[in-house]
């Protein structure tokens, strides 16, 4: 018998990958994903080729995930595919502190971001 299988959550012309506890702030992390929305994949991925962040590498693999998820789990023409949506979310945050004068303390936060990267194929009107 079986478990039925869920339905699929996107279109049919769409594919999906995440990042999950990616070692930067949400904000920082946003500016990244904020340059490759709306641009041809492979464009976005020049981009990230050659950006300065530091961040840019961990998204680039996100992006590879995804035209590579497309591409095999859907079968989409990846000459055809663009960034549709690139959204940035909070995860966890580290909590530390460094000790200062008169015996108290500093808080220190490290926090860790996701990021999820929808790409979609686009038929070109010719």
């Amino acid at each position: 018998m079986g478990q039925k299988k869920n339905p699929r959550r996107m279109d049919d012309n769409q594919a999906m990958a995440k990042g999950a506890n990616i070692r930067i702030s949400p904000q920082k992390l946003n500016l990244v994903a904020q340059s490759i929305r709306g641009m041809k994949a492979e464009k976005a991925l020049a981009e990230l080729t050659f950006s300065r962040k530091r961040i840019a590498k961990d998204v680039k693999k996100v992006l590879e995930s995804a035209i590579a998820n497309a591409e095999n789990n859907h079968g989409l023409d990846i000459d055809a595919l663009v960034v549709d949506r690139a959204f940035v979310g909070k995860n966890m945050v580290m909590k530390r502190w460094r000790a200062r004068a008169r015996g108290r303390t500093g808080k220190i936060l490290k926090p860790f971001a996701e990021i999820t990267i929808v790409v979609k194929e686009v038929q070109e009107a010719a």
